[in-house]
């Protein structure tokens, strides 16, 4: 994949994301931060009584990658079920950190152009902040 598109993708989800902004009915916020820049987004969903997220939007402030990741990660689960949202986040972390099949990185859309990220360690944590606030999130809620 060229830089220019990568770029391109990046650039069009943090300047224009479509799921930056508040939500009425949110049943499910978490509040997810990278200490190491200050990253700082807050995640809410929607989650109807059989598990499916119907809607989610994120509000903070960060920098390109964490936005658009964010927001990428939101168009992918939105209408998913948690369990599908999980499976995916798992499979974007082991992406980032380890790598992925093929098959697994088409199951990421379009958040399989973050995989060049895996190679920038000062970025990861940019790149993970909304999957592992999302991942968080669903645990925490499994605790209560």
């Amino acid at each position: 994949m060229s830089e220019t598109f990568y770029n391109e993708i990046i650039n069009e989800h943090n300047l224009r994301p479509y799921h930056k902004h508040s939500i009425e009915g949110a049943n499910f916020t978490l509040e997810g931060v990278n200490p190491s820049c200050g990253d700082d987004i807050i995640l809410n969903l929607k989650v109807d009584e059989d598990g499916i997220i119907t809607d989610g939007a994120y509000e903070g402030e960060g920098c390109a990658i964490s936005q658009a990741s964010a927001d990428i990660m939101l168009d992918l689960v939105i209408g998913k079920s948690r369990d599908e949202a999980l499976r995916l986040a798992d499979i974007f972390m082991r992406m980032i950190k380890e790598g992925i099949t093929d098959e697994e990185k088409d199951e990421l859309e379009e958040a399989g152009i973050l995989e060049s990220v895996s190679h920038m360690p000062a970025r990861v944590k940019c790149a993970v902040l909304g999957w592992r606030t999302i991942t968080e999130m669903f645990a925490e809620a499994e605790e209560e």
